[in-house]
């Protein structure tokens, strides 16, 4: 079978040619060389992102709301090592929720795809750093036929190379390490979200079992409460209303309890789910619940800029769309493009192997686009407001990001005020459950103001445990809102 030579290669050469071989050589790597200085001495065409970057890094210094009480500041080294690590969580003190947070990093799919993200564009990354090196390509063919002397075989060895004089591959380049970065920055977005969201329904589901444990507690009461009223009822000292309405009580907690236990149930699903196990393998059994609000340190606006990760990609997308101006520019240039081929025919492959027939032969080209009716020009204007377009989408994402921020400081800060008072509250609705009760029971009261003093208490109760719940998952939600940590590897490279 055949293979046509390709690269312009000439026929088998006279004898002669042969001692030119290494004169070939030398003028490839010449051509080459002269080549890889062209390149050397190029410089890109994409406009520098500083001045962007360093203008949407300068709000004000500190924060509109201030820190809940006892928060560390930034220039304390109290609590600091963990929080430089990322590892924000074991702060909360539960030894469970510590176990759960490394099988997120296992399992979670959402994390899994942002991995092949960042593998993906890592690929991309050397597809186009590949394009400012030569390439190399060899080619053999022969053939054979009834007469011997009708054979031939074929060798050739080509090589091209289109240097960037222009910085068009270097600017894609640019493109893509960003790219590559903003892709690390997705990923470590998409684990902190992971994170936060097994911190919150873990949080939720042992205040439901806290609840639980509550409404066992009220449960056993309202029965006492009910045995105490069917006896005096059986005494004929209550009415038969007081005994109705202490089944009515009773019945009542107990449907409560069963809602609380479709919710933590739910609750568990959703956590199966987060650490990437089918809910059907997945059971949390009831523990205590740890109620620590951990201290945080506070961090500056320009130092959220710089390790956010949605920030951090946002910023990334702003280098790469500023690399496709250099892209789009360096289209007005001609390009040039190197070559060079050694090879040669022969009769048969041990004549191509022995006699002198290799031919070498060296190419250059240039070419040029004289007229596109404005294409060029519309592509530089697309890549110009593609990186405007970039740049508001950091600017409000910055934006975002602080607002976030004031959102949970505000939070934290009214929350810390409610718990005080509704703690406060719950301990006087207990204190006059527990006297209306007495006075019922010395028949100084009538029963309808024992079940509004027992329905107050219980709903101050459980009220105060869904403020402390929330203050948890603000405390989370600051957490990813401030990014997760003081250090982050997209933000140093």
């Amino acid at each position: 079978m055949t293979s046509p030579m390709h690269n312009g290669l000439p026929p088998a050469p006279p004898a002669t040619r042969p001692r030119h071989g290494a004169l070939a050589v030398r003028l490839l790597a010449w051509g080459l060389a002269l080549g890889g200085a062209l390149l050397a001495g190029c410089s890109t065409m994409a406009p520098t992102t500083g001045d962007v970057v360093a203008d949407m890094a300068r709000p004000a210094a500190h924060w509109k709301e201030s820190a809940p009480e006892g928060w560390v500041r930034t220039t304390d080294e109290s609590l600091q090592g963990l929080w430089q690590q990322q590892r924000w969580w074991p702060l909360f003190g539960d030894a469970q929720l510590d176990a759960l947070m490394e099988r997120v990093e296992v399992g979670n799919q959402n994390i899994a795809q942002a991995a092949a993200s960042v593998a993906q564009a890592q690929a991309l990354l050397q597809q186009s750093q590949a394009q400012r090196w030569p390439t190399l390509g060899l080619q053999a063919g022969g053939s054979r036929s009834g007469d011997p002397a009708r054979g031939s075989a074929t060798l050739g060895l080509a090589a091209s190379w289109a240097p960037d004089l222009w910085g068009r591959v270097g600017a894609q380049v640019q493109a893509q390490q960003a790219a590559v970065q903003a892709s690390e920055a997705d990923l470590a977005g998409a684990r902190l979200a992971a994170q936060a969201s097994l911190a919150q329904g873990y949080f939720a589901l042992r205040e439901a079992d806290a609840e639980l444990l509550l409404m066992d507690e009220i449960i056993a009461g309202y029965t006492r409460s009910l045995q105490i009223t069917d006896n005096r009822y059986r005494a004929g000292v209550a009415a038969h209303t007081d005994l109705l309405q202490a089944q009515t009580t009773l019945e009542n907690a107990r449907a409560t309890r069963a809602g609380l236990q479709r919710t933590r149930a739910l609750t568990e699903h959703a956590l199966a789910l987060l650490v990437g196990e089918p809910p059907a393998q997945f059971t949390l059994a009831s523990a205590p619940w740890v109620r620590t609000a951990p201290q945080l340190p506070l961090l500056l606006p320009s130092e959220l800029l710089l390790r956010r990760p949605d920030v951090a990609a946002s910023e990334r997308d702003v280098a790469a769309a500023n690399a496709g101006i250099g892209v789009a520019r360096a289209a007005w240039f001609p390009s040039v493009n190197l070559s060079a081929g050694l090879g040669g025919a022969a009769a048969s492959a041990g004549e191509l192997l022995s006699a002198p027939v290799l031919a070498w032969s060296l190419g250059a080209s240039l070419a040029q686009t004289l007229l596109d009716a404005g294409a060029r020009d519309a592509a530089v204007q697309q890549a110009v407001a593609a990186q405007q377009a970039a740049s508001a989408r950091y600017r409000q994402t910055a934006l975002g990001a602080m607002g976030e921020v004031e959102d949970q400081l505000s939070t934290l800060r009214t929350l810390e005020r409610q718990i005080a008072h509704q703690g406060s509250a719950a301990d006087a609705a207990a204190g006059a459950e527990q006297r209306m009760l007495n006075s019922y029971e010395a028949g100084l009261s009538d029963y309808t103001s024992v079940v509004t003093a027992q329905a107050s208490t219980l709903s101050a109760r459980r009220s105060l445990m869904q403020l402390q719940l929330q203050q948890q998952q603000a405390v989370v939600a600051l957490v990813q809102a401030l990014g997760g940590g003081w250090q982050a590897p997209w933000a140093q490279q």
